[in-house]
Formats: structure tokens, C-alpha cells, sequence
């Protein structure tokens, strides 16, 4: 009853948070008016709040006109925000900080993270020949050694290099002990992952709902992990931006305004039931509105062995009156540390340099700031992970990567 409690007053609170938002923005809306942006997104329950910003017409009230432009992959988003195709983009968390450090795109190029979209929501997948693992990345990591050593060693998909759901699967792995160069780590689309493990290419998948929720209602897999149970209320999509776009202001602002106004409506529950009907639909999302409206709603059907899990308040969140949203140092820090922890990176980069590079905290601040919207305070604070306990010090990132080697 304490979760449900904690999402009633959540969700009493964005409301407020939207009301005060109609007041006028302080930016210059008629120079935000001239050209159409073209912002990006992928066929994932958490690219809600750059869809309902258009469909409740936030971007108009706030002075913008704006293309919403689905995209194949997250290598598509790359490209399209590298090249100026897209303005901005719904996009992985760490995709700029992967391509930045030359993991998933050219070394040194910027796409700066303009604020965060949503916490939670993502989940590890497994075949069901793992069932017997239930919920346990101890027990799932026992089948996968035996797998291993019988020459059947499992390969399993994530969505783009250094991803944030790279890092989930690979992280998962290191607490399962199992040596992540001994499995077959491959790259899929989500909306391809369901489809990819039904003919057997994998045997488990991380990716952002509703995909783990559909392959539960096939039949085809369990949902053994959330993210939610790994690290609560982790960073997961950004309002990513090309270079050049960053640069205005007046527009950036307005979309983040927008945005923010979506993010608020998102995190009351029956608004929830709404927009799993709208990005449903097959010009968005494709999936079922069922899948989408229960786990939107905390409701998962884990499958396997599991059984119904009820999640309320570390569900898939895009608001919590305004926390959700800053784009945090440590949060930065914390990806390029299990960048040099899992060998993705040959030296230690210089994490507090790319954090400032990529991050527009100043920015969002001030957005916060005229939106009404209290600033968290936690900008550098340490991080727990749920999954293993171990503590992140944003300060001593290299002691954290010395001192939690990975299964080799």
C-alpha cells in the first residue's frame, strides 16, 4: 500500500506541476516559430512523452512546429543527429556518450543530452528453457556456465553498443558471474527483438517495454529482470540533440517545455490508459494497448515461473514532479565507468570533462526554473544499484572500476 500511496501523491503532484506550467514561458516564442523540428523516435513505450507532447499539442502551445519521425534503429538515430536529419531525438541515455567516447559512433562528436525522459521500464528476457531460473541472475548464471562449458554457449541481444541496454545485460551478466567474452552479445532493433528469439537467433534480449511484455504474451519468454530491480529510478531515454540545433535556444527550450508538460500528464495513472491507446497505434508503437496500459501501469506478468509482479512508483516514470528529468553528472559518470569496467574502452576518459561536455544541465535548469519545477539536489550524489548493493562515488570513478573487476 506504501507504492500506491507513493503514486497517488506522484501523480497529485505532476498535476500541479502541469498547472503551473500554463503559465507563459519567458522565452522568445516567435523566434521559436520559424522552421519545423524534426525530432526522432523509437517504437518503445517510453518515447510517450515525445508523442503526447504532439498529440496534446504542447509543442504548438509552446510555439513549435514539429515532425515526429519514427526511426528503424538507434543507429538511425545516431546518424540522423549526426548528419542534422534529425534536430533532436527519444533516445538511449548513454548513445551520446557511447559515440562520444568511440564505442557506437565516431569518437569525439557531440550530441548533447538535454534533459531525461523517463526512469525505469526496461527488462532482461530469457527463453524458457531458462524458466527454472525464475528471478535469480545467481541461478541464471549456473545454466549459462553449463551452457558454456558444453559448447552451447547462449548468445544474447541488446540495442545499440554502449547502450543503455548494453550496459543492463552486461552488468546483469558480471553479477551472474558469467565472463561476457564467453556468450554472444549481438545488436537488434527492439521492435525486432520479439521476432529475432521466436526463430531462435537468441536466447534472451534487454530492451525498453513493450517488448518484454509481448514476448511474455506469446509465450515465447519470461520477464527475468526489470531495470527497476537492478538500479531504481535509473536514467533510461534523453532528449538527445544535434550539435547545431543546441544551439537555439529559444526552440530548444520550447520542446523541452513541451516535453516536460507530457512527461507531468504521463505520470497520473488514468492519463496513462490514454496514451497506451494512442501509441498503440501502428504509426508509433505497434504493439498491443493491453501490453503497453499494464506495465505502463505497474502491472507485470513476469511469466516462466514468476508469476503477476506489481510495480507502484518504480515503474516506468517520466515525471516524479520534475526529478526524473535533470540530466545528472554522476548518472554520466556512473555508464563511462561500465564503459572502462567492461573493457568497451581501452583507457580511463577523463568522466567529469564528458559529463560537462555532453551535459546541458545549465539549460535545463533554467527550463526547471520557468517551468516551476523544484531542482533535485542529488547531482553528484553516490548510487546504489539495487541488483548487487556495490556503491558508485561519482568521485572516485576509477577506484569503483578497480576495486568490481568483471568474470573473465
Amino acid at each position: 500500500m506504501s507504492d500506491r500511496r507513493t503514486f497517488l501523491k506522484l501523480a497529485a503532484k505532476t498535476a500541479a506541476v502541469t498547472a503551473a506550467s500554463t503559465m507563459l514561458p519567458r522565452f522568445n516564442i516567435a523566434s521559436a516559430q520559424s522552421r519545423p523540428i524534426n525530432i526522432g523516435f523509437i517504437p518503445l513505450t517510453d518515447c510517450a512523452s515525445v508523442v503526447m507532447a504532439q498529440e496534446l499539442g504542447y509543442f504548438k502551445k509552446y510555439g513549435v512546429t514539429v515532425n515526429i519521425l519514427k526511426q528503424a534503429s538507434w543507429a538511425n538515430t545516431r546518424d540522423g543527429l549526426l548528419s542534422g536529419d534529425l534536430h533532436a531525438a527519444h533516445c538511449l541515455f548513454s548513445l551520446p556518450l557511447s559515440v562520444y567516447s568511440g564505442i557506437g559512433g565516431p569518437a569525439g562528436r557531440e550530441l548533447p543530452i538535454a534533459m531525461v525522459i523517463n526512469n525505469n521500464g526496461q527488462a532482461i528476457t530469457l527463453e524458457n528453457s531458462f524458466k527454472a531460473a525464475g528471478g535469480d541472475p545467481k541461478a541464471a548464471g549456473e545454466i549459462i556456465r553449463k551452457l558454456i562449458a558444453q559448447g552451447k554457449a547462449p548468445t544474447f541481444a541488446m540495442t545499440f553498443p554502449g547502450g543503455t541496454h548494453d550496459i543492463w545485460l552486461r552488468y546483469w551478466l558480471a553479477h551472474a558471474g558469467v565472463p561476457q567474452g564467453k556468450v554472444g552479445i549481438i545488436t537488434v532493433p527492439p521492435p525486432q527483438m520479439v521476432a529475432n528469439m521466436k526463430v531462435g537467433n537468441m536466447d534472451g534480449f534487454c530492451v525498453g517495454e513493450p517488448w518484454g511484455g509481448v514476448a511474455v504474451a506469446q509465450g515465447i519468454g519470461f520477464t527475468h529482470v526489470t531495470t527497476q530491480q537492478m538500479w531504481r529510478n535509473h536514467p533510461e531515454k534523453a532528449l538527445v540533440l544535434n550539435k547545431e540545433f543546441s544551439a537555439r535556444k529559444d526552440e530548444v527550450k520550447a520542446v523541452m517545455r513541451a516535453v516536460l508538460d507530457a512527461s507531468a500528464w504521463l505520470d497520473s495513472l488514468p492519463n496513462r490508459r490514454q496514451a497506451a491507446k494512442v501509441i498503440s497505434a501502428s504509426r508509433y508503437v505497434n504493439a498491443p494497448a493491453d501490453v503497453i496500459q499494464d506495465r505502463l501501469e505497474g502491472k507485470y506478468e513476469m511469466g516462466g515461473t514468476i508469476g503477476t509482479r506489481q510495480f507502484l512508483g518504480d515503474q516506468m516514470m517520466f515525471s516524479r514532479s520534475g526529478q526524473t528529468s535533470m540530466p545528472r553528472q554522476a548518472h554520466a559518470m556512473w555508464f563511462l565507468a561500465q564503459y572502462a569496467r567492461f573493457g568497451l574502452i581501452k583507457q580511463a576518459p577523463d568522466y567529469e570533462a564528458v559529463a560537462d561536455r555532453l551535459l546541458m544541465t545549465d539549460l535545463y535548469r533554467e527550463v526547471a526554473k520557468e517551468a516551476g519545477l523544484k531542482l533535485p539536489t542529488d547531482d553528484m550524489a553516490k548510487i546504489k544499484t539495487t541488483l548487487d548493493g556495490l556503491t558508485f562515488d561519482p568521485r572516485r570513478p576509477a577506484d569503483f572500476v578497480r576495486a568490481h573487476p568483471v568474470p573473465v
